[in-house]
């Protein structure tokens, strides 16, 4: 008989980057729960940090197993569940670019644009994260190549690269609208289950008018 899937609760807040977490649970199909945490408005319970320990979000609660980190998120759900086909088999030459996307979006995507966003001013060699010209080099050389993030398929890879080239070009805007990006952004954007997603995080987020408060003011 068929494993009963264990019971999945994402700790979330939309237009945050968690986003990409709940396209991922709609492209997997799986059966979760929304637990809402309000870090737009800072009013983020001290108790959430036995869940992560600095109060942010994504998290995920599947069974009795807390993962925290977006990456380690993506690469344990995808895995969890292979019958998605969302994450090349650990035996596929095609896991080590899928993987390689995944870690690059936390570690090096997310901090250069942040540095960006925020006027920071350094050295590729200051960071370990190097240069936002380089970040934005790389990922034009790699989607103008193939049309996903890790190859000439769609994975779990590209609900994160998506939602955030989709987020800083047209929410933060500082990422450049590239005509790679652009493409890519609304070639992933057709897909049923991000459609899903825009349209539960858009609900959401009408139940907490704090979060469209927080955005106006970035």
């Amino acid at each position: 008989m068929p494993t009963a899937q264990p019971a999945i609760t994402f700790f979330h807040s939309p237009y945050s980057r968690a986003a990409g977490v709940r396209w991922l649970l709609e492209e997997l199909g799986v059966s979760y729960a929304v637990e809402f945490v309000g870090v737009h408005a800072q009013q983020v319970d001290d108790d959430y940090r036995a869940i992560q320990p600095h109060k942010k979000v994504p998290a995920v609660r599947v069974g009795d197993t807390v993962v925290t980190e977006r990456a380690a998120i993506v690469i344990y759900l995808a895995d969890m569940f292979p019958e998605a086909g969302l994450a090349p088999a650990l035996d596929d030459p095609r896991r080590a670019a899928y993987l390689t996307m995944l870690v690059y979006g936390d570690s090096v995507f997310d901090p250069c644009v942040a540095a960006r966003a925020h006027g920071v001013q350094h050295k590729p060699s200051d960071y370990s994260f190097g240069s936002f010209e380089d970040v934005i080099r790389n990922l034009d050389a790699k989607l103008t190549a193939h049309p996903y993030a890790a190859g000439p398929r769609f994975t779990a890879a590209d609900t994160q690269l998506a939602s955030g080239l989709g987020f800083t070009m047209n929410v933060l805007q500082v990422v450049p609208r590239l005509p790679s990006f652009l493409a890519y952004v609304e070639r992933t954007a057709e897909r049923p289950a991000f459609k899903r997603a825009q349209e539960l995080d858009a609900k959401l987020a009408q139940e907490h008018p704090e979060i469209m408060e927080a955005l106006s003011r970035r």
